[in-house]
């Protein structure tokens, strides 16, 4: 039985009689209220469950995490009382290689899978990061590097008091990103389907479309009109695809 009480998981609007849930993944520098609203454009059958990451939020007196592996292992356990019931997953950027990741795990641990894994944001795993590691540099040097990168919006940049809280997040975060090493591993059994915004310089098509080479199942790739932060001005279509895909599921 689901506990209230869990630690990593956020229900915006908890829905008992939901038919399926979708595990929300947020990307570096956010937590889970980026999803708050998603409930509202999504049918009422589908459960959102936005994931709570150690540092920030309700969580903010706890160490952030900054290895992916220790935040998998960790984590993966407490979705277990959620997959009482289908689940998919939808992750941007870091969130993308996070719920990739907790996919495998699921699998390999458990023999559960997500009926969709929607990714967003995010070149494939096995694609190496291009750009050097900036997790480590001094405070002023990793936030000239943050924001050359477009990786966190402007209004957040230039808010000096924001930025102190946010800079052991963001550190942590990089590191789960810039330490990774991808392994190659046993095709995930769930379709996937990937978003990349146009003008997006952190994944560009071809390292989006090169996710169809981590699944044995469909992949579909949606290219929409933004930068890296599409998953916002292009929020009614991603939640527009996602409920045309869940919904094929409950009927």
């Amino acid at each position: 039985m689901k506990s209230p009480t869990n630690p990593w998981i956020y229900c915006p609007q908890p829905n008992p009689s939901a038919k399926l849930r979708l595990f929300c993944f947020p990307y570096a520098g956010t937590g889970a209220r980026i999803f708050r609203n998603w409930p509202n454009q999504l049918p009422k059958m589908i459960e959102v469950c936005a994931i709570k990451l150690p540092g920030r939020e309700a969580r903010i007196n706890e160490k952030p995490i900054t290895k992916l592996t220790t935040l998998v292992e960790i984590m993966t356990p407490y979705l277990l009382p959620y997959s009482d019931k289908p689940f998919a997953f939808f992750g941007h950027s870091m969130g993308s290689l996070v719920s990739f990741e907790v996919a495998h795990q699921l699998l390999k641990l458990y023999g559960l899978s997500p009926i969709y894994l929607f990714i967003s944001g995010y070149r494939a795993p096995q694609i190496p990061d291009p750009d050097p590691p900036i997790h480590a540099l001094p405070e002023s040097l990793f936030i000239e590097a943050i924001h050359n990168l477009n990786g966190t919006p402007p209004s957040v940049l230039q808010d000096d008091e924001l930025m102190q809280l946010l800079i052991p997040i963001l550190r942590a975060d990089f590191s789960i990103l810039e330490t990774y090493i991808y392994d190659k591993k046993t095709l995930l059994n769930c379709p996937i389907i990937a978003f990349g915004g146009l003008n997006d310089p952190e994944a560009n098509q071809q390292e989006l479309q090169a996710w169809e080479q981590q699944t044995s199942q469909s992949f579909s790739l949606k290219m929409l009109q933004g930068d890296h932060f599409f998953i916002h001005s292009e929020e009614s279509a991603i939640l527009n695809e996602i409920a045309k895909y869940l919904s094929q599921c409950t009927k």
